[in-house]
Order: C-alpha cells, then structure tokens, then sequence
C-alpha cells in the first residue's frame, strides 16, 4: 500500500519562500539541505509521525546542468504548495502502474538518506502534478519526519485539483487510502492544503 510521505513548497528563492510558508503556517522551519542530483536546496517542518513539508527552490550556488525536479525549471510567480510525494515499497512496480509520464526511478543520497523517486526526464510534474512523485526509501533509513521537531500542525486535507481529477483518482483508490487527499474538477492542476494547528486553529497553504 501507498502513503503519504511529504509535501512541497516551491518558489524561485528559498528565503522567500520559508518566509512565506512560515507566515501562513505559524510555525518556524528547520534548516534542510542541498540536493546536488537536482541543483536545488531546501528547509523542512515536521507534521507529527512519517509526515512532513519542505520549502524547495534552485540552490543559486549548485553547479548544474540540466533539468530540475519539481518543475522548478519552469517556476514563475509567488511561492506556493506545487508537489505532493507518495511513499510506496517496490517503485519500479508503482511505476508500472501508473500514467505514461510519471517518470523514471531515480537513485538518489544525502547523508545517511537513501532513496529513489520518481522523475520525469524533463523535471516536470508527473501528469501536471495530478499524480504523486513516488519515493520508495532505502531499507533501514530514518525517515526525515523521525529526524525533525514536531510542529504541532496536522495534515487536515489536500485537494488535488485537476481536469482528469475523476480517472486519476480511481487509480488511485486502490493504492493510496487516505481520507485526507481529495480530487477536485478544475480547469488547471493545483494544489491547496488545510492544517489542524494547536488550540484549534487551521491553516491554509
């Protein structure tokens, strides 16, 4: 069965795009790291067990060549909630079981962190970001979630919003069981996140 991993923030700079994150959360983001495979850096906050949200953008002094994940490449105008990265255990497998385009499973480290994830050639969102990226960690890796500060903040619902919104959820529904993530009908992808914060109040990416 598939789950929920994390989710992403992308932005054109990674100060603006905490600051941003950061005021509409109410909490403060831990310091991250770079990818040096994709040229990019990031920062992170935990939302409780196997769950967290990362702020993501081109690291300025990455020496790289070559598309970026995340549709970074191809990234204009304000920080927003851009990707969503679903963890699953035999990748090759879920790779074979969805949509032409989601990707090729990718060998990637940092540290002690070891996994694989799936990457369009061309860096771009599988289906316009209707479908998840798909991670399968190394055996025996921590997860990052067990590694950050708990925020306090709890994953209330993501909308999916997409015009192919009904197909891609019915492929969905036998792999990833989540009440929480929900397929809208829109004319473009997006992406929208609602959070349980403490003494009861939500927030909004």
């Amino acid at each position: 069965m598939w789950h929920l991993d994390h989710l992403a923030v992308v932005c054109a700079d990674l100060d603006e795009g905490t600051a941003w994150a950061e005021s509409a959360l109410g909490v403060r983001f831990q310091r991250g790291g770079k990818h040096a495979r994709y040229g990019t850096h990031n920062r992170l906050l935990g939302l409780g067990a196997e769950l967290y949200l990362e702020v993501i953008a081109i690291d300025p002094e990455a020496a790289f060549s070559g598309p970026r994940w995340f549709g970074l490449d191809d990234f204009t105008g304000p920080p927003r909630l851009g990707n969503w990265i679903v963890a699953c255990d035999r990748l090759d497998e879920a790779l074979d079981q969805s949509p032409e385009g989601s990707g090729d499973s990718i060998e990637l480290q940092r540290g002690d962190l070891k996994w694989r994830i799936s990457v369009p050639v061309d860096g771009s969102l599988p289906v316009g970001g209707g479908w998840p990226t798909l991670i399968e960690w190394a055996q025996g890796t921590r997860h990052p979630a067990s590694r950050l500060d708990d925020s306090g903040l709890r994953l209330e619902r993501l909308t999916i919003g997409h015009p192919d919104a009904a197909t891609l959820s019915s492929r969905l529904a036998t792999k990833l069981i989540d009440p929480r993530i929900v397929f809208d009908a829109a004319t473009a992808p997006s992406l929208s996140a609602t959070f349980h914060a403490p003494q009861g109040v939500e927030r909004y990416l």
